[in-house]
């Protein structure tokens, strides 16, 4: 891993220092455990920033930890899937009040119980390759992973209890498949995926309700439609709804408008012809003065057709630092020119897959904040 420059990290311990809490000690908070003695847990006295869940200490980890990766095949997925579902819990369980904790109820036993059970299964083993193919294009597996994550409140007594429950149901866009060695695939249209999602949901919740403990537990449940198992972005989360704690039905669901756009992209030059020129439009400055420049990659997410975030990374091929300096300078002008501001923008200039440079901009921010890493 490279290491930030030795300016930078006095200029960085100067703002963390300005701009955080001075941290003079921890909290004690006893964890809630009823099948267990109660064991003393640190949350620390203050947030990265009032946007982040406090996180109780010692971590604990999921008890289906790993399955995602099993289940998911695009990295891209399961990094939106894990933060987007806490970032769409902030507007149910707000951090101010509710701490975080990885999920402790679904363990990975049921988690792939809960997929094979909700998914087609083909109950008719003699089935020829034909047959087979056939069955898999009109019965595709829908559904790739259910993940949960737990938010946690504090009682009169100091100790804290689980509060809360998140679920993302992950559903494929394309469903792969195999017979006699032959690969295929089908396509899954939105609505599709959609009518089995919400009928997925309730049985998960069914499920849920049945788990001791979690009865009486307020249960914010999103489905998330997954990319293309290559895609250079994520996929996003269609819709979400929120059953308070006792209800056994769920009922309607919020449509959430979001999607990640690729720039430069023919999607995204035919739906936002605006941000698609001035992506590549940048691109191209930076190709007059760099020869080596092969390209850019741009991720714009959107909700409701409204730009939230650009990222953009640019890989190069350095041959000293001095060219890194160089290259950040003229790419920082450049995005004072081009750029608005209501948007948040990151620019990563990289090489063989390492940052070399990073320009990042929160919104309505006059000037960028530049690190140069070494």
């Amino acid at each position: 891993m490279k290491k930030i420059g030795c300016w930078l990290t006095v200029s960085l311990f100067v703002l963390l220092a300005g701009c955080l809490p001075q941290q003079d000690s921890e909290e004690e908070i006893l964890q809630n455990d009823p099948e267990a003695e109660q064991e003393t847990s640190i949350v620390p006295s203050h947030r990265l920033n009032e946007e982040n869940y406090g996180i109780i200490t010692p971590y604990e980890v999921s008890e289906a930890r790993g399955v995602i990766t099993n289940q998911v095949a695009n990295r891209l997925d399961i990094d939106e899937l894990e933060e987007g579902l806490r970032r769409h819990s902030k507007d149910v369980f707000d951090p101010e009040t509710y701490y975080f904790q990885e999920g402790q109820y679904l363990t990975e036993s049921m988690v792939f119980s809960l997929i094979d059970d909700l998914n087609p299964q083909i109950d008719d083993e003699d089935l020829d390759p034909d047959e087979e193919m056939e069955f898999h294009g009109d019965n595709p597996r829908y559904l790739s992973h259910i993940l949960e994550q737990n938010f946690l409140q504090r009682r009169d007594d100091d100790s804290v209890e689980l509060a809360g429950i998140s679920i993302g149901i992950a559903m494929k866009s394309v469903y792969r498949f195999q017979v006699d060695g032959i690969d295929d695939q089908e396509e899954i249209s939105e609505s599709e995926m959609l009518a089995q999602g919400e009928e997925m949901a309730q049985e998960i919740l069914d499920y849920i309700r049945e788990i001791e403990g979690l009865g009486n537990i307020p249960v914010m449940m999103t489905i998330y439609r997954e990319a293309e198992q290559s895609s250079p972005i994520p996929g996003n989360f269609v819709v979400k709804t929120t059953v308070d704690g006792g209800s056994n039905s769920i009922g309607d669901w919020e449509s959430l408008g979001e999607e990640y756009i690729l720039f430069p992209s023919d999607e995204g030059r035919e739906k936002y012809f605006d941000d698609h020129e001035v992506v590549s439009s940048f691109g191209n400055e930076i190709a007059q003065f760099f020869p080596n420049y092969v390209g850019i990659i741009g991720e714009g997410f959107y909700i409701d057709e409204e730009l939230q975030r650009l990222s953009i990374e640019i890989p190069l091929e350095f041959h000293g630092k001095s060219e890194v300096i160089g290259f950040t300078q003229f790419a920082y002008s450049l995005v004072q020119e081009m750029f608005e501001n209501y948007f948040e923008l990151e620019i990563k200039a990289t090489s063989s897959n390492e940052v070399e440079s990073l320009i990042y901009r929160p919104v309505n921010a006059d000037s960028p904040t530049v690190h140069i890493f070494h």
